[in-house]
């Protein structure tokens, strides 16, 4: 069963300010986008908390506005920066039939053989932007990483042609990378001399934690 978040237009610049509507749990955002004119709009927070939950940010859901009820996308979300809480929300109206624009979380799978000898991974981009139906957009973006070897690297040329939609990211862009362990140059740089011995031998642990 689909999940229908309520809610209601709200006046700008009039009615409760947004500190206010945060004590009624309420929250305050905008929609705009597909056949839509751009409105801001009230919702119940729990009940959309609960449901961006459940679903997941990257999904559609539908949201009834006074009777007209639309498909959207989250687009931004503002958040308190001391206590984390959401403050504000943007929802993009959209067409079904139509391919959209988004950001998709990456999800890292697997074990390099490179991380298995003491490599470390890295991880330069968190998100890919894809161009998808919106009925196919994914949850998050699998990448996995157990070929990569220590010095090895995965690009967004690379990926490409592993997912069946268009990634708009550069080619040159790099997902992961596995680097040798700091510890290993440490140890070469401090031959030859008594003193840099000593000086390494102490600030190993530092490096090490």
């Amino acid at each position: 069963m689909d999940i229908v978040l309520q809610a209601a237009t709200r006046a700008k610049g009039k009615g409760p300010t947004i500190n206010q509507l945060r004590k009624q749990e309420k929250l305050p955002g905008v929609i705009y986008g597909y056949n839509i004119q751009s409105t801001p709009i009230v919702m119940d927070y729990k009940e959309t908390a609960k449901a961006v939950q459940k679903l997941g940010r990257t999904s559609v859901f539908k949201i009834n506005i006074e009777g007209n009820q639309v498909n959207a996308i989250i687009n931004e979300v503002q958040r308190c920066a001391l206590k984390g809480h959401v403050k504000h929300i943007d929802f993009l109206s959209i067409n079904m039939a139509e391919e959209i624009t988004v950001e998709v979380p990456i999800t890292i799978v697997g074990e390099s053989i490179g991380v298995k000898e003491g490599g470390v991974l890295t991880q330069p981009i968190r998100e890919l932007t894809i161009k998808v139906k919106p009925s196919n957009i994914p949850e998050s973006i699998e990448i996995d990483v157990s070929d990569i070897e220590i010095n090895g690297s995965l690009s967004v040329a690379d990926f490409r042609s592993k997912v069946n939609f268009e990634v708009l990211n550069p080619d040159e862009d790099t997902l992961v990378t596995v680097t040798p362990p700091a510890t290993a140059s440490d140890d070469t740089a401090g031959q030859g001399d008594d003193g840099n011995q000593d000086i390494k031998a102490t600030e190993a642990p530092e490096s090490e934690a």
